[in-house]
Protein backbone atom coordinates (compact mmCIF):
# COMPACT_ATOMS: atom_id res chain seq x y z
CA UNK A 1 0.00 0.00 0.00
CA UNK A 2 0.88 3.33 -1.04
CA UNK A 3 1.93 6.03 1.80
CA UNK A 4 0.05 8.36 -0.23
CA UNK A 5 -3.01 5.85 0.40
CA UNK A 6 -2.47 4.88 3.57
CA UNK A 7 -2.40 8.92 4.94
CA UNK A 8 -6.01 9.25 2.98
CA UNK A 9 -7.28 6.24 4.43
CA UNK A 10 -6.19 7.07 7.93
CA UNK A 11 -7.59 10.37 7.70
CA UNK A 12 -10.95 8.77 6.85
CA UNK A 13 -10.76 6.34 9.12
CA UNK A 14 -10.24 8.98 11.94
CA UNK A 15 -13.28 11.79 10.79
CA UNK A 16 -15.31 8.35 10.70
CA UNK A 17 -14.55 7.48 14.58
CA UNK A 18 -14.86 11.92 15.00
CA UNK A 19 -11.49 12.18 16.50
CA UNK A 20 -10.66 16.07 16.69
CA UNK A 21 -8.10 17.23 13.63
CA UNK A 22 -8.48 14.06 11.91
CA UNK A 23 -5.31 15.01 9.18
CA UNK A 24 -3.01 16.48 11.87
CA UNK A 25 -4.17 13.11 14.03
CA UNK A 26 -3.76 11.03 11.12
CA UNK A 27 -0.33 12.92 9.65
CA UNK A 28 1.18 12.57 13.55
CA UNK A 29 0.18 9.05 14.22
CA UNK A 30 2.13 7.82 10.40
CA UNK A 31 4.94 10.24 11.36
CA UNK A 32 5.72 8.20 14.30
CA UNK A 33 4.69 5.31 12.60
CA UNK A 34 7.69 5.13 10.26
CA UNK A 35 9.68 7.54 12.44
CA UNK A 36 9.84 10.51 9.49
CA UNK A 37 8.72 14.41 9.57
CA UNK A 38 6.10 15.86 7.76
CA UNK A 39 7.77 16.83 4.56
CA UNK A 40 8.91 13.22 4.16
CA UNK A 41 4.97 12.23 3.98
CA UNK A 42 4.22 14.31 0.86
CA UNK A 43 7.61 13.75 -0.55
CA UNK A 44 7.23 10.17 -1.07
CA UNK A 45 3.52 9.62 -1.85
CA UNK A 46 4.56 6.33 -3.84
CA UNK A 47 6.14 4.79 -1.56
CA UNK A 48 5.59 1.20 -0.53
CA UNK A 49 5.23 0.49 2.87
CA UNK A 50 6.08 -2.49 4.50
CA UNK A 51 3.93 -5.21 6.00
CA UNK A 52 5.77 -4.26 9.79
CA UNK A 53 5.44 -0.40 8.57
CA UNK A 54 1.29 -0.83 7.86
CA UNK A 55 0.96 -2.95 11.16
CA UNK A 56 2.49 -0.08 13.19
CA UNK A 57 0.02 2.34 11.28
CA UNK A 58 -2.72 0.80 11.85
CA UNK A 59 -1.85 0.01 15.63
CA UNK A 60 -2.07 3.24 16.47
CA UNK A 61 -4.69 4.38 14.54
CA UNK A 62 -6.79 1.91 16.13
CA UNK A 63 -5.73 3.13 19.38
CA UNK A 64 -6.80 6.66 18.43
CA UNK A 65 -9.81 5.74 17.32
CA UNK A 66 -11.09 4.28 20.57
CA UNK A 67 -9.75 7.94 22.06
CA UNK A 68 -6.11 7.19 23.61
CA UNK A 69 -4.97 10.42 23.18
CA UNK A 70 -2.05 10.91 20.50
CA UNK A 71 0.61 11.89 22.84
CA UNK A 72 0.28 9.00 24.84
CA UNK A 73 0.57 6.75 21.73
CA UNK A 74 3.41 8.58 20.92
CA UNK A 75 4.83 9.31 23.97
CA UNK A 76 5.62 13.31 23.55
CA UNK A 77 4.39 16.56 23.95
CA UNK A 78 5.75 19.65 23.36
CA UNK A 79 5.98 22.06 26.04
CA UNK A 80 7.91 25.83 25.67
CA UNK A 81 10.02 24.21 23.21
CA UNK A 82 10.48 21.66 25.09
CA UNK A 83 10.24 17.32 23.86
CA UNK A 84 8.51 16.03 27.06
CA UNK A 85 8.37 12.29 27.43
CA UNK A 86 4.48 11.55 28.47
CA UNK A 87 2.61 8.64 30.06
CA UNK A 88 -0.76 7.85 31.42
CA UNK A 89 0.87 8.47 34.53
CA UNK A 90 1.03 12.11 34.08
CA UNK A 91 -1.45 14.94 33.00
CA UNK A 92 -0.66 15.76 29.09
CA UNK A 93 1.02 19.39 29.24
CA UNK A 94 -1.31 22.08 27.65
CA UNK A 95 0.00 25.33 25.99
CA UNK A 96 -2.73 27.16 28.39
CA UNK A 97 -0.24 25.72 30.96
CA UNK A 98 2.63 28.10 29.32
CA UNK A 99 1.23 31.33 30.88
CA UNK A 100 1.88 30.14 34.31
CA UNK A 101 5.90 30.10 33.20
CA UNK A 102 5.32 33.87 31.32
CA UNK A 103 3.65 34.97 34.45
CA UNK A 104 6.65 33.33 36.89
CA UNK A 105 9.16 35.19 34.65
CA UNK A 106 7.67 38.73 34.23
CA UNK A 107 7.61 38.88 37.56
CA UNK A 108 10.98 37.87 38.40
CA UNK A 109 11.40 40.49 35.46
CA UNK A 110 9.89 43.10 36.78
CA UNK A 111 11.47 42.63 40.65
CA UNK A 112 14.57 42.66 39.34
CA UNK A 113 14.11 46.23 37.76
CA UNK A 114 12.61 47.14 41.20
CA UNK A 115 16.00 45.51 42.44
CA UNK A 116 17.91 48.97 41.52
CA UNK A 117 15.02 50.90 43.75
CA UNK A 118 14.71 51.38 47.54
CA UNK A 119 11.79 48.69 47.31
CA UNK A 120 11.71 44.95 45.80
CA UNK A 121 9.67 42.12 44.87
CA UNK A 122 11.27 38.73 45.63
CA UNK A 123 15.24 38.04 45.36
CA UNK A 124 17.18 38.99 42.37
CA UNK A 125 16.91 35.59 40.09
CA UNK A 126 20.56 34.47 40.90
CA UNK A 127 19.12 33.70 44.50
CA UNK A 128 16.02 32.46 43.32
CA UNK A 129 14.75 29.56 44.91
CA UNK A 130 11.29 27.76 42.82
CA UNK A 131 8.93 24.84 43.70
CA UNK A 132 7.04 23.21 41.75
CA UNK A 133 3.96 21.61 43.23
CA UNK A 134 2.34 18.57 41.50
CA UNK A 135 4.68 18.51 38.90
CA UNK A 136 3.98 15.63 36.90
CA UNK A 137 5.42 15.59 33.81
CA UNK A 138 8.39 18.21 34.91
CA UNK A 139 6.71 20.81 32.56
CA UNK A 140 6.59 23.87 34.34
CA UNK A 141 9.77 22.64 36.47
CA UNK A 142 12.13 21.85 33.23
CA UNK A 143 10.68 25.10 31.45
CA UNK A 144 11.92 27.72 34.67
CA UNK A 145 14.89 25.49 34.75
CA UNK A 146 15.69 26.23 31.04
CA UNK A 147 14.86 30.16 31.43
CA UNK A 148 16.52 30.71 35.21
CA UNK A 149 19.56 28.61 35.50
CA UNK A 150 21.51 30.12 38.48
CA UNK A 151 17.67 29.56 39.91
CA UNK A 152 17.56 26.38 42.84
CA UNK A 153 14.12 24.60 41.32
CA UNK A 154 12.80 21.98 43.58
CA UNK A 155 9.82 19.35 41.98
CA UNK A 156 7.16 17.35 44.14
CA UNK A 157 4.43 15.27 43.49
CA UNK A 158 2.56 12.47 45.06
CA UNK A 159 2.71 10.30 42.21
CA UNK A 160 5.64 7.94 42.20
CA UNK A 161 5.13 6.86 39.01
CA UNK A 162 4.97 10.64 37.71
CA UNK A 163 8.05 11.52 39.34
CA UNK A 164 9.92 8.93 37.54
CA UNK A 165 8.26 10.63 34.51
CA UNK A 166 9.27 14.10 35.39
CA UNK A 167 13.05 12.56 36.37
CA UNK A 168 13.52 10.85 32.88
CA UNK A 169 12.66 14.66 30.97
CA UNK A 170 15.31 15.82 32.92
CA UNK A 171 17.54 13.61 32.14
CA UNK A 172 16.85 13.69 28.49
CA UNK A 173 17.26 18.02 28.89
CA UNK A 174 20.65 17.68 31.06
CA UNK A 175 19.00 19.35 33.67
CA UNK A 176 19.11 16.58 36.50
CA UNK A 177 21.36 18.68 38.52
CA UNK A 178 19.06 21.51 38.39
CA UNK A 179 16.06 20.22 39.30
CA UNK A 180 15.46 18.55 42.82
CA UNK A 181 12.87 16.16 42.50
CA UNK A 182 10.59 15.00 46.26
CA UNK A 183 7.54 12.50 46.83
CA UNK A 184 5.62 14.30 48.67
CA UNK A 185 2.24 15.76 48.63
CA UNK A 186 1.89 19.28 47.81
CA UNK A 187 4.28 21.31 50.45
CA UNK A 188 4.12 19.70 53.54
CA UNK A 189 7.97 18.46 53.37
CA UNK A 190 9.52 21.91 53.68
CA UNK A 191 10.88 24.34 56.16
CA UNK A 192 8.37 27.71 56.64
CA UNK A 193 10.24 30.15 54.20
CA UNK A 194 11.49 28.35 52.26
CA UNK A 195 11.45 29.73 48.77
CA UNK A 196 10.83 32.58 46.81
CA UNK A 197 8.09 31.13 44.25
CA UNK A 198 5.84 28.51 44.28
CA UNK A 199 3.99 27.44 41.00
CA UNK A 200 1.63 24.95 40.55
CA UNK A 201 -0.77 23.47 37.84
CA UNK A 202 -2.91 21.63 40.83
CA UNK A 203 -6.27 19.39 39.90
CA UNK A 204 -8.98 22.40 40.06
CA UNK A 205 -11.90 20.04 38.15
CA UNK A 206 -15.26 19.74 40.52
CA UNK A 207 -16.49 16.23 39.86
CA UNK A 208 -19.72 17.60 39.55
CA UNK A 209 -18.38 19.18 36.46
CA UNK A 210 -17.31 15.73 34.48
CA UNK A 211 -19.44 16.01 32.21
CA UNK A 212 -18.01 18.68 30.87
CA UNK A 213 -14.87 17.14 30.67
CA UNK A 214 -13.36 15.98 27.30
CA UNK A 215 -14.50 11.95 27.38
CA UNK A 216 -10.45 10.70 26.23
CA UNK A 217 -9.27 12.99 29.41
CA UNK A 218 -11.77 11.53 31.75
CA UNK A 219 -11.11 8.22 29.83
CA UNK A 220 -7.18 7.86 29.67
CA UNK A 221 -5.34 10.90 31.41
CA UNK A 222 -4.83 10.47 35.62
CA UNK A 223 -7.91 11.24 37.74
CA UNK A 224 -6.16 12.56 40.44
CA UNK A 225 -4.12 14.88 38.12
CA UNK A 226 -7.53 16.68 36.52
CA UNK A 227 -10.30 16.15 39.52
CA UNK A 228 -9.55 18.07 43.21
CA UNK A 229 -13.03 16.82 44.43
CA UNK A 230 -16.23 17.48 44.35
CA UNK A 231 -16.44 21.16 44.21
CA UNK A 232 -12.92 21.39 42.34
CA UNK A 233 -11.30 23.71 45.19
CA UNK A 234 -9.82 20.80 47.66
CA UNK A 235 -5.96 20.91 46.62
CA UNK A 236 -6.02 24.71 45.51
CA UNK A 237 -7.81 25.45 49.61
CA UNK A 238 -4.84 23.29 50.62
CA UNK A 239 -2.12 24.76 48.52
CA UNK A 240 -3.01 28.61 49.53
CA UNK A 241 -2.24 28.12 53.17
CA UNK A 242 0.72 25.57 52.79
CA UNK A 243 1.79 28.00 50.24
CA UNK A 244 1.98 31.39 52.98
CA UNK A 245 4.40 29.41 54.96
CA UNK A 246 7.02 27.98 52.51
CA UNK A 247 7.06 31.64 51.24
CA UNK A 248 9.57 34.03 52.31
CA UNK A 249 7.70 37.30 53.27
CA UNK A 250 7.24 38.99 49.71
CA UNK A 251 7.37 35.80 47.66
CA UNK A 252 4.86 34.55 44.85
CA UNK A 253 2.41 31.65 44.70
CA UNK A 254 1.30 31.54 40.74
CA UNK A 255 -0.59 28.60 39.66
CA UNK A 256 -3.17 27.60 37.02
CA UNK A 257 -7.29 28.00 37.59
CA UNK A 258 -10.15 27.72 35.25
CA UNK A 259 -12.63 30.15 34.92
CA UNK A 260 -15.13 28.81 36.50
CA UNK A 261 -13.19 28.49 40.43
CA UNK A 262 -11.84 32.53 39.32
CA UNK A 263 -14.37 34.35 41.92
CA UNK A 264 -13.50 30.98 44.60
CA UNK A 265 -9.97 31.37 44.16
CA UNK A 266 -10.21 35.56 44.77
CA UNK A 267 -11.78 34.66 48.12
CA UNK A 268 -9.15 32.09 49.14
CA UNK A 269 -6.74 34.75 48.36
CA UNK A 270 -7.88 37.32 50.80
CA UNK A 271 -5.26 38.57 53.01
CA UNK A 272 -2.46 38.15 50.05
CA UNK A 273 -1.15 41.35 48.68
CA UNK A 274 -1.22 42.12 44.76
CA UNK A 275 -3.97 39.43 43.90
CA UNK A 276 -4.38 39.05 40.30
CA UNK A 277 -6.11 36.98 37.60
CA UNK A 278 -3.67 36.23 34.21
CA UNK A 279 -6.70 35.30 31.01
CA UNK A 280 -5.18 33.21 28.38
CA UNK A 281 -5.49 33.71 24.59
CA UNK A 282 -9.27 33.10 24.46
CA UNK A 283 -10.04 35.53 27.57
CA UNK A 284 -10.44 32.99 29.86
CA UNK A 285 -8.54 33.23 33.49
CA UNK A 286 -5.74 31.11 33.41
CA UNK A 287 -3.62 32.12 36.27
CA UNK A 288 -3.94 33.46 39.58
CA UNK A 289 -0.82 35.34 40.96
CA UNK A 290 -0.34 36.55 44.83
CA UNK A 291 2.56 37.80 46.88
CA UNK A 292 3.05 36.85 50.59
CA UNK A 293 2.80 40.03 52.70
CA UNK A 294 5.83 41.36 54.40
CA UNK A 295 5.59 41.75 58.11
CA UNK A 296 4.00 45.41 58.58
CA UNK A 297 3.45 45.65 55.24
CA UNK A 298 0.15 47.61 54.49
CA UNK A 299 -2.20 44.87 52.26
CA UNK A 300 -1.75 45.82 49.06
CA UNK A 301 1.05 47.93 49.12
CA UNK A 302 4.18 47.14 46.80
Amino acid sequence: MQLRQVLNAAIERLTAARVPSPRMNAELLIRFALDCDRAYLYAHPERELTPDEQQRCDEALSRRSTGVPAQYITGHQEFWGLDLIVSPAVLIPRPETEHVVETVLELIAGASKQSREPRTGVSAPHHLRIVDVGTGSGAIALALAKELPTAQIHATDISPEALEVARANAARHELTSRIEFQHADLLGAFSPASFDFVVSNPPYVGESEEDSVQLEVRKFEPRNAVFAGSTGFEVIERLIPQAKDALRPGGRLVFEISGTIVGGVRRLLSGWDAVAIRNDLQGIARVASARNPRPGNPRGVR
